[in-house]
This record gives C-alpha cells, structure tokens and sequence, in this order.
C-alpha cells in the first residue's frame, strides 16, 4: 500500500497535472499557422459590418471602437462554451474521460489546465482581431490607464472560466443536449452582453434583458473595458465592476466545484460517464 501523499505533494500533481493539459492545448491549437489566420481574419468580416454599419448611420467613432472590443471579448465566450463547457462531452465522445477519472489529480485541476491554456490561446487570436480591426478601421482609443485594464481584463477571464467549469460540471452527464445547450447559449449571450452595440444605447433595451445581461460576466467587464479604453475613464469609475466581477468568481468557483463532485458521483452510480454503444 503506497503512503498517503501530503498536501505539497498533491499541490504539486495536481499544479503538474494543469500545466500538462494547457501545454497540450497551446501546442494543438497553434500547429496550423492557416488556422490561427483564419481565427482572427473571419470575425473581423462580421466586425467591420457593424462598424460600417455604425459610421453610414451617423453615430461617433467610439461605437466602431465598441464593437471592436467586443468582437474580441466574443472569442473568449466561445473558447468558454466549445472548449471549457462541453469538454467533458467530447472527452466521452473520444473515450478519453476514463482515464480523467482514474488519474490522481482533481478534475478541477484539468479544467484549469483547459482555462489556462484557452485563454493564452484566445488572448492571441483577440489581440489580433483588436489590432487589425484599429488598423483597417482607424477607430480611437483613449487608453490612459493599461495596467487598469489588464487588471479587469484578467478578472474578466477568471470570472467566465469559472463559469465554464460549472457548466462542464453540468454538461458531464448529457450526450447531445450539452451540444445543444451549447449553442442555446452562443446568439442569446452576444445580444444580452451587448458584445455588438455599444452600452450607452442600451437603455433602447427592456430593463428585464439588461438585467439578465449583467449576470453574466463577460456583460460587466465589457462594459468596464469599454469605459476604460474607450472613455479614458479611471479605475475609479469602474470599482462597482471589479466587486462584480470578484463577486462570480467567488460565487461560481465553489458552486462549480459542488456540481462536478456531485455530477461525477452521480455519473458513477448511474454508469453514465463512459459512451455506451446501444
């Protein structure tokens, strides 16, 4: 009988076991130099549509900076839904989720491993569509506090990664319906974010959509990086959405851990994590 690990060393397998998944998905995400132009060339098409858009119906040039920037933060969502949220789907549909399951790591430490390495992925291929969308566009940013925004751009993240780990959670156990939760979630998402139209037209919106929009966190650190590097506000201005985005980490990070225990328990007795042929 092999001696109990200590907590060290269980952090230490469990930090290996991350770091492994994301070099993983860094490197099968980056082979294909066509793919990676194709990520950040074809949203720019939907991009630079609105922005034309914006400018024949004579509304200022921040709504074209607007757009931008939430064309890029739409990468992330859809990293978070395809590649977060419904992994555990295509890990059954691959007959890899067994081994997840008798490996010696927490399933949490492998979605932060998929978090990580997606979102180093996805920050390249949005990086990307933000600088080609200023240099086609000429749309004015008044970027007067960087760290600011990285600091909400990273509270952003961790706030929509955890989110996609309680959906993986809840998607564990379903086949099909997790593809089509899936994509229920994709065109409502962009429209309650406000990702393609600017915040300070969204009292045209019903106030019940607007506050279905702000339980989502990408609809609040859209809203504070648009202020920041669009506006030239200070951080001050946006302290409401820092405690926001805090807020569903904190809140979705506990629950998404309980979903996963219980879903994969559940799993377990009912014989439903592993793909059986009918």
């Amino acid at each position: 009988m092999l001696p109990k690990a200590t907590p060290r060393e269980e952090l230490l397998t469990n930090l290996r076991a991350a770091y492994a998944r994301m070099w993983v998905r860094l490197r099968g995400s980056n082979r294909e130099i066509t793919g990676l132009v194709a990520e950040i060339g074809l949203p720019i098409l939907t991009i630079g549509a609105y922005v034309i858009l914006y400018r024949a119906i004579g509304l200022p040039p921040t709504a074209g900076a607007a757009v931008i920037i939430g064309g890029a933060m739409i990468a992330f969502w859809t990293n978070v839904l395809w590649n977060m949220s419904s992994q555990w789907f295509w890990e059954r549909e691959s007959g890899n989720l067994e081994m997840y399951l008798v490996a010696p790591v927490s399933r949490m430490s492998v979605l932060l491993g998929m978090a990580m390495g997606g979102s180093v992925n996805t920050s390249i291929r949005a990086l990307g569509i933000v600088l080609l969308g200023i240099f086609v566009f000429q749309v004015p940013f008044q970027l007067a506090d960087p760290l600011s925004v990285g600091l909400v751009f990273v509270l952003t993240l961790v706030a929509l990664y955890t989110m996609g780990m309680l959906f993986a959670s809840i998607f564990m156990l379903y086949g099909r319906e997790a593809w089509n939760t899936a994509n229920l979630l994709q065109e409502p998402v962009y429209f309650l974010s406000g990702a393609y139209f600017p915040r300070i037209y969204a009292p045209v919106v019903p106030f019940a959509l607007q506050a279905a929009g702000s339980l989502i966190p990408m609809t609040i650190g859209l809203d504070a990086i648009r202020r920041l590097a669009i506006n030239g506000e200070s951080i001050a201005t946006v302290w409401p959405h820092i405690l926001a985005l805090i807020s569903c980490t904190l809140i979705l990070f506990p629950l998404a851990r309980r979903a996963l225990n219980y879903m994969e328990s559940l799993g377990k007795k009912e014989g439903r994590l592993t793909l059986r042929w009918q």
